[in-house]
């Protein structure tokens, strides 16, 4: 049987933070929240753990080749370093 773990309602986190690493092999990197895989955990950091993945030729890109996006990094491992700006409703 495999177990289902629950992941938290809400996160220290969210889309468009300045965050900085500050654990594992990318520690002391820092940019912007691109994506926070909310069942996983993970976020999504630009310019933050770049993995290489190559793709087959398509009509569009007829030799293929190798892309590089971002990978994953757990959450527990970030901290914020500038929150994105909230939207403010003005209350009449």
């Amino acid at each position: 049987m495999s177990k289902v773990i629950s992941a938290p309602k809400r996160f220290h986190v969210k889309k468009d933070d300045e965050v900085e690493v500050i654990s594992g092999s990318h520690r002391g990197k820092k940019g912007k929240i691109l994506q926070v895989l909310t069942g996983k955990s993970r976020v999504i950091i630009e310019g933050v753990a770049m993995m290489k993945k190559a793709s087959r030729p398509t009509q569009t890109n007829p030799k293929g080749g190798i892309d590089e996006k971002e990978g994953t990094i757990h959450i527990s491992n970030v901290r914020v370093t500038k929150p994105a700006a909230s939207k403010q409703t003005s209350k009449k």
